[in-house]
Order: structure tokens, then C-alpha cells, then sequence
């Protein structure tokens, strides 16, 4: 269950500009499948649409990396891997993990991280996860080139540890796993990169990972259910937001307590900003992790510009707690604080920020969760899909294209070398001559 409060907020909104008719409107668009993007909305349903016989075949392909590999590497970049992410530093205990780890690759160019990983992997038993629609995202493919190189090099049984995420019918990759026999699951073609946590894209690695994914699976079916209704959390955050923005708000800071939350908020910061981030429009998101970022970032949030505002992961209750110990010499005075649990003061540091932003003039709404699991990440998943919906047909854009990333694409293309492109080329030298 997650629950937003808005009585840190609604002091600063003034005059409501969204009606309940546009809500309602939306709402029935979203449910519809009819409205801007509706080719990329499969999401809405698919809680309660699981391929039963594709979930069983994740489970199948888990227990055999398992049984074949210490390492999972998993290639993709945006959606394709940042969901993941999200859950497993979410759920996965960070010092003492067992069973398969998850390593990252093709999430960006770079030369150091590469190398240091084929170093890594040289006495490692590994498998390879590809996940791309087409498999000619520049950033995976050329990931794929070399770690799959490494693992023909290495094992005999190469093309059975070699695990394709792809589009069901088309692409170079899907071209690719048909002729070689690769094992292959789909990503759906109606649920785009940044919503696609739910599907084979973020599901077989973290099943192979040890992951309770039945248990993720439950949150998102509770969450479907729950934000049936028009009257819902997920809407009343999208509607709150909203309001912020057209207030002269233009920043949103997602902050968390738990530093198991710190992927969330980069999964989250994908999820609204390739969402709205369109036709001159939208809120910059950014993300917080406090009370660290509180000795660097605090200054700035307390008295700098007054276009932000918080929006708090609230955690009611963590699993595992600590007790603060008496000393008797008390050098540092915190004796005060002996027998006092971390989450007891953690707390309190939640609510004296609270106080200390709002004063200073910064929004907080808060989201409560019970408690950090799989059932929660699952249930946040799916309100935050619903409530990015919701918050992008307020602002009249299209919130399942990303027509702006093609561009930088394009110019990549180009400067490259890439067939096609030598006009382009000739035209982005020009410009990098000249300066803008």
C-alpha cells in the first residue's frame, strides 16, 4: 500500500487549475488505451496479462543460469536495465549477497569500465543477458561485440549461456538469436523501455538473481486494483505535482532516506523525464538520498532559488533495526541518545527536514510505503507508471515517445561513420567549426 500526503503542500498551492473533469477524462484514457501513444500503453493491464507460459520459461532459464554461472552480465542501457537495478539494490542485502551476481554492461562508452570488467570475468563462470529491442542501440551492441567475444573465447557451451531479451518478430538482434539458437524472451512491442520492469526485460534477471519475483508480481496486481478508481494515490501525487509546476515550481527532487532507494529514484527520474520532458514542457527531476545529501545539497534546497520542491519516499518501518549504545566517557556527547533506535533518529531527521524546508519555503509531499520488499517495490512500480501517465496528459504531451533522444542518435551516427549519414557528418563539423 503506499499513501501520499499533502498536508506539507497544499499551503503553497493556490488557486486548483485542474479540474476533477480533466482527471476524470484522463483517467478513462488511460484505462482506454486511447490517448496520445495508446500503441505503447500494454503496461495498463499487464498486471493482471502475465504470459503464464513465458513466466514459467523465466523460471526455467533462472534455475540454469544459476546452475551455470557465478556472473550474470546484463547488457542494456535506459529501461533495459535501470528497473533492474532499482530492484536489486532495493532488495538485495548490500554486504552479503549469495547466489548469482548481476553485473552491468552497455549502459554507456566507456573504455575503463570495460576493461576492468573483462578483467573481472576472466575467472568467472558467466552468462550474458542482452536486452534491446532492435540490438543496434549503439552503447549494448557494442557491450554485446565484446563481452560475447570474451565468452566464445572461454566456454564451449557459449551459445547456451547467452540469454536474448528482444522484440518477438523483428530486429537485428531477434535476426541474430534465431540463427545462433539463443535462448529468447520478448519485450513487449506495446510497453516501451522505461515500463517495461514488469515484463522478461527486468523479471529474468532478477529471478536469476534470487529475486522473489511472484512477490514483486503481487505489489504491481494490488497496485492495478487499487488505482482502478479515479479517486486514487497515484493521481492525487500526478495532480499535486502538476499544480507545483504550473505554480512556478519547475523542479521536483525525489528524496529517500534508505540509500537501497538511491536506484529507485534513478529509475524514477527516467520514467517522468523521457516521459514529459517534451515540446518545451516539464519538470527537471532530480534525487536526493538524505540525510547524506543534506550536508551538500542542503544549503541549496534551504535558501537558494525558490523553484523546487520534495517529493519523500517515506519508509514507516525497516526490517532490520539498531540500537544506539551508552558510553561511559560520552567525548561526544550523544548520550542522549543511548538506547535510542536509528530508526527512532532517522525518523526525527525526516521530520525536522520536513520543517526546515517547508519553512523555507519548499513543497514536500510525502509517500509512505510500510516497508522496503518486493511486494512494495512491485506496488511503487505500478503507481508511479500510473501516476506519469496521469501527469503527462496534464501537460498535453505524448508521454510514450522520445523524440528528442533520436536526435543525439542521429549525430552519433554520424560523426561515426555510419553508411548513410556522410551529408549529416559534413553538417555537424561545420557546426562544431564554427561554435555556436
Amino acid at each position: 500500500m503506499v499513501k501520499v500526503v499533502d498536508k506539507y503542500v497544499k499551503g503553497f498551492i493556490g488557486n486548483k487549475t485542474i479540474t476533477r473533469n480533466q482527471v476524470k477524462k484522463i483517467h478513462k484514457m488511460i484505462e482506454e488505451q486511447t490517448g496520445l501513444g495508446s500503441e505503447y500503453t500494454g503496461w495498463v493491464h499487464q498486471p493482471i496479462g502475465i504470459d503464464q507460459i513465458e513466466y514459467e520459461r523465466i523460471y526455467q532459464a533462472a534455475d540454469k543460469i544459476q546452475a551455470q554461472s557465478e556472473v550474470l552480465v546484463v547488457i542494456g542501457i535506459g529501461g533495459s536495465y535501470l528497473g533492474t537495478k532499482a530492484a536489486l539494490e532495493m532488495l538485495r542485502d548490500p554486504f552479503n549477497n549469495t547466489g548469482v551476481e548481476v553485473i552491468f554492461a552497455g549502459h554507456q562508452i566507456s573504455a575503463a569500465y570495460t576493461n576492468s570488467l573483462l578483467k573481472y570475468l576472466e575467472d568467472k563462470r558467466f552468462s550474458i543477458n542482452v536486452i534491446s529491442k532492435s540490438g543496434t542501440t549503439t552503447e549494448p551492441a557494442i557491450a554485446f561485440r565484446i563481452f560475447k567475444d570474451l565468452l566464445y573465447k572461454k566456454f564451449e557451451d557459449a551459445d547456451q549461456r547467452i540469454y536474448v531479451t528482444t522484440d518477438k518478430e523483428h530486429g537485428a538482434l531477434k535476426t541474430l538469436a534465431d540463427e545462433m539458437g539463443y535462448d529468447t524472451y520478448v519485450v513487449p512491442g506495446d510497453i516501451g523501455g522505461r515500463f517495461s520492469v514488469l515484463s522478461a526485460v527486468g523479471l529474468l534477471p532478477l529471478k536469476a538473481a534470487g529475486i522473489d519475483t511472484d512477490f514483486i508480481l503481487e505489489g504491481a496486481v494490488d497496485a492495478y486494483y487499487d488505482l482502478q478508481n479515479v479517486n486514487n494515490e497515484a493521481y492525487k501525487y500526478a495532480t499535486l505535482r502538476s499544480e507545483l509546476y504550473r505554480q512556478g515550481k519547475s523542479i521536483e527532487m525525489l528524496v529517500n532516506y534508505e540509500p537501497q532507494l538511491i536506484y529507485l529514484s534513478e529509475w524514477w527520474k527516467q520514467l517522468f523525464g523521457e516521459s514529459e520532458g517534451k515540446d518545451h514542457k516539464s519538470l527537471f527531476v532530480s534525487s536526493a538520498s538524505f540525510s547524506t545529501d543534506l550536508h551538500s545539497l542542503g544549503q541549496m534546497i534551504q535558501e537558494g532559488t525558490r523553484n523546487l520542491f520534495e517529493t519523500v519516499i517515506k519508509v514507516k518501518q525497516t526490517k532490520l533495526d539498531q540500537t544506539i549504545p551508552y558510553d561511559q566517557k560520552n567525548l561526544d556527547g550523544l548520550n542522549y541518545l543511548a538506547g535510542k533506535s536509528m530508526q527512532e533518529v532517522n525518523e526525527k531527521a525526516f521530520l525536522g527536514t520536513l520543517v526546515a524546508h517547508t519553512d523555507g519555503g519548499v513543497p514536500n509531499i510525502v509517500i509512505e510505503i510500510d516497508t522496503i520488499d518486493g511486494y512494495h517495490f512491485g506496488y511503487l512500480v505500478y503507481f508511479f507508471f500510473k501516476a506519469c501517465a496521469m501527469s503527462a496528459y496534464l501537460l498535453e504531451v505524448n508521454p510514450f515517445n522520445q523524440p528528442g533522444v533520436e536526435s543525439y542518435k542521429k549525430n552519433m551516427f554520424a560523426l561515426l561513420g555510419k553508411d548513410g549519414y556522410q551529408d549529416l557528418k559534413e553538417e555537424i563539423e561545420a557546426k562544431l567549426k564554427k561554435g555556436v
